[in-house]
């Protein structure tokens, strides 16, 4: 899929209202690197919460319900410090949730063909 979502100068989000892009881009200043350390990004020693590896297996599972919970918002809508933030402590716990659970259950109906 390359074409644009958007439909000449219209946005099919606003029902036809005319779309004006920005001549700026909206977040110059971020490159896509969550990992990065900047002045405006959270550095990775900053207190993320409790490590990871000494939760629970029933707080590690809340805490990646909250993080996905949040995602669409934290993506469309916070600081880019933010979003690093949580890109970061997603990477942290779902990466502990796979150290714990190595042969995880895998519903087959999730499978593709050749899965």
């Amino acid at each position: 899929m390359t074409d644009s979502v958007r439909h000449g100068d219209y946005s099919p989000a606003s029902s036809g209202m005319a779309f004006e892009p920005s001549a700026e881009p909206r977040r110059a200043g971020w490159d896509g690197d969550h990992a990065r350390t900047s002045e405006t990004l959270a550095e990775p020693d900053d207190d993320l919460g409790i490590d990871p590896t000494e939760l629970t297996d029933e707080d590690l599972l809340r805490e990646m319900r909250s993080l996905h919970r949040t995602r669409l918002d934290t993506l469309r809508h916070a600081a880019d410090s933010a979003l690093a933030t949580h890109l970061r402590r997603t990477a942290e716990l779902e990466t502990e949730y796979l150290t714990r659970y190595p042969g995880r259950e895998v519903d087959p109906d999730r499978l593709r063909e050749g899965d």
